[in-house]
């Protein structure tokens, strides 16, 4: 008796231990698996179609972004769809043809019949919404319907997504993915540096009598005047410059379509600009107390750093609460010292 509860107390202390562990790196090694086979996909069409694998990569993260949305949900839900690679989603009206009645794969022939914008990518003569060599291969036939140079390409584009948003966050992405030369991009850094001294609470939501009535889009970081303020993420500098509320700010949009919002600066890294492609850790600018006054305004509160996070839903951008994020980046960033 006694022998087999030490068995299932040892099967309890594995379950609750050793193979969470087993699972999370488990499921870590998928994801970049997933992500290898999506670059060598990516690095194959351009070899074929001579589009820069960038813009493979830029097209699906932004559909990956913005996946949840409710015209896209019924299809990126389903079990098809989430065992592919790509995130690039095609409405079926347009891939089959608005007038075909079958919205499942079929012939080319019978998908150009009805004006279908599908393509067989893997030669085997059918047209899939759910095969990724067929879709990354109609993407490609999007891209570079008036040609392969960078205008041809924005050209292309234009024609099939038709919204300003939707071009530049492509865009951006594009120029991130060129410029590391890898979709792999994950991890993030904490906005302050460990070393300083500092403090922050949960302050998202508060009331807030500065400029008028409102809520606290944001966590307020309290440090010395001065002290470095820098990326949590990999992104692009979307804007910089004066902001009535916000001071001397800087906005970040990472890979995931999030907006971080530095504001009350003192100043800038002077190599930054509009456009400057960013990494977690990188020095962005400092600590101040700029805003609430004309350009240059300092000194009406004491020194930090308004830290926000805007979702970018593919409409408009919503604040969210920053805290628990840069709780655990803060976490991971003392684990790794």
């Amino acid at each position: 008796m006694k022998k087999s509860i030490s068995l299932i107390l040892l099967y309890s202390f594995l379950c609750l231990t050793i193979l969470p562990t087993w699972s999370a790196h488990a499921n870590t090694s998928m994801v970049e698996n997933k992500m290898e086979d999506r670059k060598q996909l990516f690095d194959h069409m351009s070899t074929v179609t001579h589009i820069p694998w960038y813009y493979f990569a830029a097209v699906d993260q932004y559909e990956r972004n913005t996946s949840n949305q409710k015209k896209k949900r019924e299809i990126t839900q389903t079990e098809e769809y989430k065992k592919r690679i790509t995130a690039i989603h095609i409405p079926l009206q347009a891939w089959y043809g608005a007038m075909n009645l079958m919205q499942t794969k079929q012939s080319e022939s019978n998908v150009m019949l009805f004006n279908g914008i599908g393509r067989d990518g893997d030669g085997d003569g059918l047209v899939d919404h759910h095969n990724d060599m067929d879709v990354v291969t109609t993407m490609a036939s999007i891209i570079s319907k008036h040609g392969t140079s960078d205008s041809d390409m924005m050209r292309g584009l234009w024609d099939y997504y038709q919204n300003d948003r939707i071009m530049k966050r492509i865009t951006q992405l594009a120029a991130i993915y060129r410029h590391f030369d890898m979709i792999q991009l994950e991890g993030n850094a904490f906005p302050v540096p460990l070393h300083a001294n500092y403090s922050y609470r949960s302050t998202w939501g508060a009331s807030r009598g500065w400029g008028g009535r409102r809520i606290h889009e944001g966590t307020d970081i309290f440090a010395n005047h001065g002290v470095t303020v820098r990326s949590t993420s990999y992104g692009i500098v979307e804007e910089k410059g004066w902001n009535r509320f916000g001071g001397w700010r800087i906005g970040i949009r990472d890979v995931k379509g999030i907006y971080h919002y530095f504001a009350h600066l003192n100043g800038f890294e002077k190599s930054l600009e509009e456009g400057s492609i960013v990494k977690p850790g990188d020095t962005i600018g400092w600590v101040g107390s700029s805003g609430y006054g004309k350009p240059g305004t300092q000194g009406k509160f004491p020194p930090h750093l308004h830290y926000g996070m805007y979702k970018d839903n593919g409409y408009i951008d919503w604040s969210f609460d920053p805290y628990p994020y840069l709780r655990k980046w803060e976490r991971q960033e003392r684990k790794r010292r």
